[in-house]
């Protein structure tokens, strides 16, 4: 049986749905970001408990096919651009279809109605994120960023990065470095 949840996002929110889950007596085959896979069935009681217990840590969980649908190709962009060592050489419509098993055209459709937003409008925020992240740990140069994230060329994520932000990659960076010395001025 599958148990659907919105707001799973991190690591550390995988490790609470385990703890909820174990107090609850609930053995997991699979804990995903948005999905948990469980080897019962849930009675309506562990359901509302597990409810209050998640909600407790900002994590809700989702009835709705719709936006269960939606948390789900959230949770597999977010493990994609943030939580895999490389990114997939396949197109993200074709990842993305194949991971969640339907067909690309409906969850674009559906996700767009829902969120407002495209599929790939969010990818590319999502990627932003993930470059200023980089860019704050000063591990990779852009070269390297652009490669890990399969951007074309630096200019190309250069200017994705500043129709985002409003800011170039290296004045961002400068922007970093400059907090950085304030902050060990005081």
């Amino acid at each position: 049986m599958f148990i659907y949840i919105k707001y799973m996002v991190s690591l550390r929110c995988k490790m609470v749905v385990r703890q909820e889950l174990q107090k609850l007596g609930l053995h997991y085959v699979n804990v995903d970001l948005g999905t948990v896979e469980i080897l019962e069935k849930i009675t309506d009681l562990q359901k509302e408990q597990l409810h209050k217990n998640l909600k407790v840590f900002g994590l809700e969980l989702l009835d709705d096919k719709r936006k269960i649908i939606i948390e789900r190709i959230k949770s597999v962009i977010i493990e994609m651009i943030h939580y895999s060592e490389e990114m997939p050489k396949v197109n993200y419509s074709d990842y993305i279809s194949e991971k969640l098993g339907y067909d690309y055209t409906y969850l674009a459709n559906t996700f767009t109605e829902v969120k407002g937003i495209t599929i790939q409008q969010y990818i590319i925020l999502h990627k932003i994120e993930r470059v200023k992240e980089l860019l704050l740990y000063d591990e990779v140069n852009l070269t390297e960023i652009s490669y890990m994230l399969h951007y074309s060329s630096v200019s190309h994520l250069s200017n994705q990065f500043k129709k985002v932000t409003g800011l170039t990659p290296s004045f961002f960076k400068k922007l970093k470095e400059k907090r950085k010395g304030n902050l060990e001025d005081l």
